[in-house]
């Protein structure tokens, strides 16, 4: 199983706090019952870890006016929205939430050059909310390509307290190509022009850098 660097520092510091939690229950008197019942509690938790940070490869759709899938889960929403930030106007909002379960790499959901970069603080609500959007920390990364601007937003969750985000004003994006992640549970919000369709419906699974969710009109 491949795992994301983007965890590394997560991973080392649960290993030594496992090592130590490891040393601590058989340098002390602790009842042999305790110590195997607390091992297998460490032992699930530590596959639980890892299976967080998996980042499986991904075969992305060939196609220019692709939309890709930027994260692993499911479908929570789809319409019109008012996006002030980067669009200026109405967008098309594509939500996709992740649970604990899912692969959390996130990938460049089209190619062009990344033109915004926000970072936003805020609360830690349930992704799923709909105000999760607006209320929660965020980071904000837009995409112009041909005149055409894309947002997307890594959100929080009432899990997720880290968002990573290895992307620079000015950068080539590649569909499909890995940028970062949200650590434990979060969302994924894409929001294109109004003259995008939509492939994907409410409740529908998406696989990051594999799964179109949309298609760019031919002027976009």
């Amino acid at each position: 199983m491949t795992l994301t660097p983007y965890g590394r520092s997560t991973m080392l510091w649960y290993a030594a706090g496992l090592v130590a939690l490891i040393a601590l229950l058989f340098l002390t008197g602790v009842n042999p019952m305790v110590r195997y019942g607390v091992l297998i509690i460490a032992a699930a938790v530590t596959f639980l870890v890892l299976n967080f940070f998996r980042d499986p490869e991904r075969t992305v759709p060939a196609g220019e006016r692709l939309v890709i899938a930027p994260a692993d889960g499911r479908i929570i929403a789809v319409g019109p929205v008012h996006e002030p930030a980067y669009i200026n106007g109405q967008a098309l909002r594509v939500c996709i939430f992740m649970s604990p379960l899912d692969v959390h790499v996130n990938r460049f959901p089209v190619s062009g050059r990344v033109g915004y970069l926000e970072h936003v603080t805020g609360r830690f609500t349930p992704a799923f909310k709909d105000k999760a959007s607006e209320d929660n920390e965020r980071m904000l990364i837009g995409i112009e390509r041909d005149g055409v601007r894309i947002l997307f937003k890594q959100i929080s969750g009432s899990l997720a307290r880290r968002i990573v985000a290895d992307v620079t004003v000015g950068q080539q994006a590649v569909a499909g190509e890995r940028f970062g992640m949200i650590k434990f549970g979060s969302r994924v919000d894409v929001l294109l022009p109004l003259s995008a369709t939509v492939n994907v419906r409410i409740n529908d699974r998406t696989l990051a850098g594999q799964t179109v969710i949309a298609e760019l009109s031919q002027s976009a």
